[in-house]
């Protein structure tokens, strides 16, 4: 098998820019998008990172993605909250647009919020996040798709809703603490590559179109179609469906559009909300409490001596910073697939 190569970070970043701008992108929605998709990579969010590059411009090519930052429109904006429509404009840049609104709230009022529909695939949630938290600022994403059904309500069998996930960047006294959870017990990325290993899933985490559960991605792939459970499984799962009806309220309520208007097109529903510290008690006592309750965490004794307990995005974090310092470790699968993608475009292909 071939080994992985390295590559730096601000030269892979130039190359998938001149990808987005070859394919038709504004050289500012190339940028954004490619800064998230790069920071999802850096990550190790690798199903939502470089890997989306062909999806993204695939789309735009075939014209069901719009990549220019004039069709993103700000249907209202009242300082503290906003709606955004993303006529169908390539995620990552609708969300971080939908993002900078609500810090800019955040800063003039203590929390702003901003709501997207209609926007493209949106990406890794716990991509966004950093730049908020290097501010001190309390940054959260919510995200549902109204056009798609892939779990169940908790007893039901039918495929309702998305995986909904909610993400949440929490400034301490180093760094950040990166959380990205979806409300079902899988992603659909998850059952998708196990289904292409011809692997199992870990535990019964699918329902079947008959109403059983099962831990073989086979049964989600049928007609009628299967379901995933949602987060907390069988017997825990009316949490985690709490959870998704309150991310379903919190995106495509608020947006004004949703599952009632039956889309025919992927578009996600998204809410960003960004909280400012220093209008409560201050950054230094709210930075104070998490270092604190961080370092509680990591001190507490482990089940297993060989697995430190660890804080939320930690890992992805000492991914990042390895990557930053020695370059992105890509595939050679994804290389290829890139330079596919560079010799359509004109592109340069990326050197090893």
């Amino acid at each position: 098998m071939s080994e992985a190569i390295r590559y730096e970070v601000n030269a892979l970043s130039t190359f998938v820019e001149r990808l987005f701008e070859n394919a038709g992108a504004d050289a500012e929605v190339a940028q954004v998008v490619t800064r998230v998709l790069l920071e999802g990579e850096l990550l190790g969010h690798r199903t939502h990172g470089l890997n989306l590059v062909s999806r993204y411009i695939g789309g735009m090519l075939s014209g069901q993605v719009k990549a220019q930052a004039a069709a993103l429109e700000q249907v209202s904006d009242s300082g503290v909250a906003s709606l955004f429509d993303g006529n169908y404009v390539l995620g990552p840049y609708c969300v971080s647009r939908a993002l900078d609104c609500a810090a800019s709230g955040a800063s003039a009022q203590g929390i702003g919020i901003a709501v997207v529909r209609r926007a493209a695939h949106i990406g890794c949630l716990a991509a966004y996040l950093k730049p908020y938290t290097d501010r001190g600022l309390v940054a959260l994403v919510y995200s549902s798709d109204p056009s798609v059904g892939l779990v169940c309500a908790h007893g039901g069998v039918d495929p309702i809703y998305t995986p909904n996930p909610i993400a949440a960047g929490i400034p301490t006294r180093g760094e950040p603490i990166l959380l990205d959870v979806s409300m079902s017990t899988v992603t659909m990325a998850m059952v998708s590559q196990c289904r292409d290993n011809g692997s199992k899933l870990a535990h019964p985490v699918l329902m079947s179109n008959e109403g059983k559960a099962s831990d073989d991605p086979a049964d989600f792939f049928t007609s009628p179609q299967g379901s995933i459970l949602p987060l907390g499984g069988q017997g825990f799962g009316h949490k985690g469906f709490a959870l998704a009806i309150l991310v379903e309220a919190l995106t495509s309520g608020l947006a004004g559009h949703g599952r009632k208007d039956c889309p025919d097109q992927w578009g996600a529903s998204a809410t960003a909300v960004v909280i400012d510290p220093r209008f409560f008690g201050g950054l230094q006592a709210f930075t104070d409490e998490t270092s604190f309750l961080g370092q509680l965490i990591l001190a507490s004794r482990p089940v297993d001596p060989e697995r430190p307990v660890r804080l939320p995005g930690q890992a992805g974090l000492a991914l990042r910073s390895k990557a930053l310092a020695q370059g992105v470790s890509l595939a050679p699968t994804l290389v290829a697939d890139l330079n596919q993608l560079a010799a359509q475009l004109q592109v340069a292909a990326l050197g090893h």
